[in-house]
């Protein structure tokens, strides 16, 4: 009966630990992705140029509303 009871308490220690670490990761990802966004319009701009097209607000407007409704 002992040692089952270390086998849940074991369990039970690795599942908790394992929500913990989930919820400390998502944060933390959270604030580096909101802190370093992974494109903003300086970045689409400077694509588009180096391809050889002059963007206009409208067309970097348009792409940033795909990019944030493909996220």
């Amino acid at each position: 009966m002992q040692m089952f009871i270390d086998i849940l308490k074991l369990v039970a220690t690795l599942l908790v630990g394992a929500v913990i670490g989930f919820l400390v990761a998502r944060k933390y990802m959270m604030k580096y992705l909101k802190k370093n966004p992974p494109i903003n319009e300086e970045m689409i701009k400077a694509l588009m140029m180096q391809m050889g097209r002059k963007p206009n607000q409208k067309q970097i407007n348009q792409i940033m509303k795909n990019m944030q409704n493909y996220q």
